[in-house]
């Protein structure tokens, strides 16, 4: 059994030092990670049906949506984002480009960096991806309750490593943002 100190209460656990404490089982933690991948499978089922009829996948999804968030990010802070290779990275921007998605433009303080923004057909791809996931969410939030949304995020947050929750965080890396 692993104590869990939390935030908040009212959920009809302990109390002790004004902290919330939450003992689950490895069998419930267990259940909690089936139900991660079993949510998951479901919230890409949609897109990757819609990525499956163009011949993308999940890496075109993550680069478009990024690109979409953020106009004018440099080709370095996507890498970075996503955590893959320039040679990873590469590969699924030049269909992205080659197929009139996303648009590729040098800097214009720095001429020598890849700044990328969607075109009219990305953005539109990227807004049938996205409602497709948003009308998931949007369903499920509505079923479990406007409590379930912070608790929701709150879980995901606590789950991020400390870099990858101020990437999250932290501000769109368009023209003026990202470092250097």
């Amino acid at each position: 059994m692993e104590r869990i100190t939390g935030r908040t209460g009212g959920d009809g656990s302990a109390q002790a030092g004004g902290e919330s404490l939450l003992f689950l089982t490895d069998e419930q933690l267990r259940r909690g990670i089936e139900a991660m991948f079993f949510a998951y499978r479901a919230f890409t089922a949609d897109p990757d049906r819609i990525l499956a009829e163009r011949g993308y996948g999940r890496a075109h999804h993550r680069a478009l949506h990024f690109v979409h968030r953020s106009p004018g990010i440099r080709v370095a802070d996507l890498m970075d984002i996503l955590g893959v290779t320039k040679q990873s990275l590469n590969r699924v921007l030049r269909a992205l480009v080659d197929d009139g998605l996303v648009e590729s433009r040098p800097g214009t303080r720095d001429r020598r960096e890849r700044r990328l923004r969607v075109t009219g057909a990305g953005a539109a791809l990227e807004g049938a991806l996205s409602e497709a996931q948003r009308g998931r969410m949007r369903a499920a939030f509505r079923e479990a309750g406007p409590g379930a949304v912070q608790g929701f995020r709150q879980v995901l947050e606590a789950m991020m490593d400390p870099d990858l929750l101020r990437q999250y965080q932290g501000p769109a890396r368009g023209e003026g943002g990202g470092s250097g």
